[in-house]
């Protein structure tokens, strides 16, 4: 009998460290690689004129699934891509429910907008004159996208096991307001927050963190992740083993700054890789559950359209972007009776208990957001993260909607909308946002 007391006093010593480390949490990861097999034509620069001729270092994309003690699930994934669609994301979640379970709302699909990543289809489709073959490239890539994201959530939701959260934050400088091309006394947000998932021995084996800036370093014609890719690459050569997932915040009005070459791109990289490595080498905050997801849309109303007469004296006027907007337009009245007099924006809140609240927002956010939430919502931990489930036009806080300008309405001709949009949207996003916030 004392044998046995003594054997079960030594096991519970032996494992109690680790059960402790446990947390609340079961963590699942998988990453897979969407870089185009083929050398197609790349997104976020309309002035292209030919398709990629190469990769700097593959693309990504990699999903961390959370289940806590209750068994409620959240996945959030991170790409290399200019954007995604909202026909493409709810197709993926539609997928993933009927393979996991996991259901829509509960997925998270963020872009980091780089652009030397390949055109997503339907994301902002009138910056780009495509023949025929390259249009053909871009939907066959669409539908191996979908395959990917649907693969990449699904192994991370096989391969649950027991882990702990913990947050902290630090600084990178490298971003800089962008209106006006330069705008050094515009806001920034210089915040990289930083998740990080322990085993339960303590060793990380994932790290999360965002950084509020257009991924615009470089306009080669290579695959590249930009910044953000050079970021990760660099952590995951400094922790083997540790998968690390970017997510772009409120970067709308955002660049990297000073920018023009991939020496550039690395630097910045290191330079953001360098602020994870700080945050995670000092005690960082445990976070805990119960984990609540919601998602909701709002609809953001546009000005007046045009009305078809106006459209056919347009024609043949103007760039040949607001050409193109005039054709597409004037398509939309023949095909549909009207044309499109808002878009459903979609909110989506991830909280881990009353430790983290993260807030992701479709569009292209400016920073106005981030500022405002962060100042609403001064008595508890956010996180605000902008081109979350789709990228479907520039979202102008209403200062930046009233100076005008191009995140203000001028480049809504790029994503097939007449524009801008109606004073209002900002209150409108908010209040949906503090709609879905639980006390």
């Amino acid at each position: 009998m004392l044998r046995l007391v003594l054997f079960c006093l030594t096991a519970l010593l032996v494992w109690a460290p680790s059960m402790l480390l446990a947390g609340d949490w079961k963590v699942g990861m998988a990453r897979v690689d969407i870089t185009p097999t083929k050398k197609i034509w790349l997104g976020g620069y309309a002035s292209r004129k030919k398709p990629a001729e190469g990769t700097t270092h593959p693309l990504w994309a990699k999903a961390l699934v959370f289940e806590d003690k209750q068994g409620s699930r959240a996945a959030i994934v991170t790409t290399d891509l200019i954007g995604l669609t909202r026909e493409i994301s709810d197709a993926v979640g539609k997928r993933v429910a009927q393979k996991t379970g996991i259901t829509r709302e509960q997925i998270l699909l963020n872009c980091s907008h780089t652009h030397s990543s390949p055109v997503v289809l339907g994301c902002a489709s009138l910056a780009y004159d495509l023949s025929p073959v390259h249009q053909k490239e871009i939907e066959d890539y669409a539908k191996q996208l979908q395959d990917n994201l649907v693969k990449v959530i699904v192994e991370a939701s096989q391969s649950l096991s027991d882990a702990s959260l913990s947050y902290g934050e630090e600084r990178a400088t490298f971003a800089i307001n962008r209106r006006g091309r330069i705008n050094p006394d515009g806001p920034v947000d210089h915040t990289v927050p930083v998740l990080r998932v322990n085993d339960p021995t303590g060793k990380m084996r994932a790290v999360l963190f965002g950084y509020a800036c257009h991924n615009t370093t470089i306009a080669l014609f290579k695959y590249c992740g930009d910044y953000a890719g050079f970021a990760q690459v660099a952590l995951e050569k400094k922790y083997p083993g540790t998968m690390a997932l970017f997510m772009i915040g409120c970067g709308g009005d955002a660049n990297p700054d000073p920018r023009g070459t991939l020496a550039l791109a690395e630097q910045h990289g290191n330079s953001l890789a360098e602020a994870v490595i700080r945050a995670v080498d000092q005690p960082l905050e445990p976070i805990h559950g119960p984990l609540t997801v919601k998602m909701k849309r709002t609809d953001l109303p546009f000005v007046a359209p045009p009305t078809k007469a106006e459209l056919l004296k347009q024609q043949g006027k103007g760039d040949v972007y607001s050409q193109r907007l005039t054709k597409y337009l004037l398509n939309q009245l023949d095909e549909q009776g009207a044309i499109a007099t808002s878009y459903p924006f979609s909110v989506q809140v991830i909280q881990f208990g009353d430790d983290l609240t993260l807030i992701g927002l479709g569009g292209e956010t400016v920073i106005d957001y981030s500022i405002r939430l962060h100042e609403e919502f001064s008595d508890r931990r956010i996180w605000v993260a902008g081109y979350c489930n789709e990228v479907f036009a520039y979202v102008p806080s209403e200062r930046v909607l009233k100076e005008g300008g191009y995140e203000g309405g001028g480049a809504m001709k790029y994503f097939g909308f007449h524009g801008p949009f109606k004073p209002g949207v900002e209150d409108r996003v908010i209040q949906l946002v503090h709609s879905l916030v639980t006390p």
